[in-house]
């Protein structure tokens, strides 16, 4: 994903509320599955790692991400933002790569 494409997708998710909360109990699998199943109606899922939770947001974002099989967006502050994109109809259409000069 190139530099671009990140920006364009963290402009698209400041406008989304957080689907999911990760509290004390941290990473469960019922999170994972519940993420992984959000990805069915949803390219762009931000989710929110409450005070309560222990574990680093950035850790939890990039196990999330390996687990569902998505790409860590961004991870800013307490708050994650995925992208998986729908590979039969995307939603979402993301700016091309930049060709390369030779």
């Amino acid at each position: 994903m190139t530099s671009k494409q990140r920006a364009y997708l963290k402009s698209l998710a400041n406008r989304l509320n957080p689907i999911f909360q990760v509290g004390k109990s941290s990473l469960t699998p019922e999170l994972t599955e519940a993420v992984s199943e959000a990805f069915n109606n949803n390219e762009l899922i931000k989710i929110a790692v409450l005070k309560n939770c222990a574990d680093d947001p950035r850790e939890i974002g990039e196990i999330l991400s390996e687990r569902t099989h998505s790409q860590l967006v961004q991870v800013i502050g307490k708050k994650i933002i995925l992208y998986k994109p729908d590979k039969n109809k995307p939603k979402i259409v993301l700016p091309r790569a930049a060709e390369t000069k030779q």
